[in-house]
């Protein structure tokens, strides 16, 4: 049984080893693998939600995310009251299981997946993926559906932010939600992510421009699509650096865009 928590807790952070302690003592026949996110990520959490829950792995794995910035509502919130618990059943033999925040079950509603309410409180502690929600997620794990309650509306849920950014690798390599290039393979463009500007050769593979040169090309992530036909994310990679660096180092959800470079004299 494998069980991948994603979080934004920080790198190493004692909250991490805190819920895997949990995890070890409800479920210790599972293997839990951690991917962190930054701070209240909610674009970077569901994209790799649906890379680990979409792609090939064994069917006895569930996604548990837990990335909650509470900023569905701006009052003060009583018993530490956040974003209610979902599971979603993308017919993959996964389960991913997370609060319903921001962006976190955006790329799994774009597939269609099926969305379920959780029973479980959602308040009464502030570490509430600690001490709420892990009996739930080792009952899904064991392939328990008993808590899980009335269908999520996907309308509820937003779709995946556009040509934007949608995670940033361990090598400062972008990996965006473009799925299709605009220019011809061998076109350079001007990439511009927030205030930043850099320029990157449109190519067929990543590594296909000199050292210290940028490509904009189909990346390591996607999936098969539930009607059919590969999805293929676009990342932006500098050979030999770091594509997040030389463009300023910007967050996911960060629009991404290319205007061709046109020779001039």
């Amino acid at each position: 049984m494998l069980i991948h928590l994603i979080a934004d807790y920080g790198h190493g952070d004692l909250a991490f080893a805190e819920v895997r302690q949990r995890l070890a003592r409800l479920v210790p026949e599972a293997e839990v693998f951690v991917t962190p996110v930054p701070a209240f990520d909610t674009v970077s959490a569901g994209f790799c939600a649906a890379q680990l829950a979409l792609t090939d792995g064994p069917e006895d794995r569930l996604v548990y995310t837990n990335v909650a910035p509470r900023a569905d509502q701006p009052d003060p919130r009583p018993g530490n009251q956040g974003e209610q618990l979902i599971a979603a059943l993308p017919g993959t033999g996964a389960v991913v299981v997370g609060v319903n925040a921001q962006h976190c079950f955006s790329f799994l509603r774009q597939e269609g997946c099926e969305l379920r309410e959780v029973a479980v409180p959602d308040a009464g502690s502030q570490f509430r993926s600690r001490d709420l929600f892990p009996a739930v997620v080792a009952a899904l794990a064991r392939g328990d559906r008993q808590c899980l309650g009335d269908g999520v509306r996907p309308e509820l849920i937003p779709p995946p932010p556009e040509r934007a950014v949608a995670y940033v690798d361990g090598y400062g390599n972008l990996k965006t939600t473009w799925s299709e290039a605009p220019y011809a393979v061998g076109q350079q463009v001007q990439v511009c992510v927030g205030g930043s500007c850099a320029v990157a050769t449109v190519t067929d593979g990543t590594f296909a421009v000199r050292h210290g040169d940028m490509s904009f090309a189909p990346g390591s992530s996607g999936w098969r699509r539930s009607e059919g036909g590969e999805l293929r994310f676009y990342e932006l990679l500098l050979r030999g650096g770091s594509a997040a660096r030389r463009l300023g180092n910007p967050g996911a959800g960060e629009p991404v865009d290319l205007r061709p470079v046109t020779a001039t004299g």
